[in-house]
């Protein structure tokens, strides 16, 4: 019995082109924005009245790097990208759900006014320790 060698080359074939199904985009007038504003990123997501998203965007994600992304600045040029991206949904009113303790949640907040969107109701989700962890016992020296 002889074993034939295989190439290493291996041979393509011609791609054919699938037709593909262009996907239908939803109109929705009504939605949320959910921003969440650390110490080091801020992110913007758009989503339905059941949670589903329509358009996101984040501070790494536009092109700021390191401690830029934490800026009010780069705050607001997230909420345009995600605006951007949301146009085709038809979004006109927003209800707020801001998440963290960073330095972008104000602006973000003013930028989505700016943008052409009218803002529902803003509500703090950001969440708070009620009494907190265990303290480190005292250190003996």
């Amino acid at each position: 019995m002889e074993m034939e060698k295989q190439t290493s080359k291996a041979t393509t074939a011609p791609k054919t082109s699938k037709s593909r199904k262009k996907k239908s985009v939803r109109q929705v007038s009504q939605g949320c924005a959910y921003i969440q504003a650390t110490f080091n990123n801020t992110i913007v997501t758009f989503t339905d009245l059941n949670g589903n998203t329509l358009a996101w965007s984040s501070a790494g994600h536009c092109g700021f790097k390191g401690p830029k992304k934490s800026t009010p600045y780069a705050a607001g040029i997230v909420v345009k990208d995600a605006v951007e991206r949301s146009k085709e949904t038809g979004l006109k009113e927003l209800n707020v759900f801001v998440c963290g303790v960073g330095s972008g949640r104000d602006s973000a907040v003013r930028a989505l006014n700016a943008n052409g969107l009218t803002i529902l109701s803003i509500k703090d989700t950001t969440p708070l320790p009620h009494n907190g962890c265990r303290p480190p016992k005292p250190r003996r020296i």
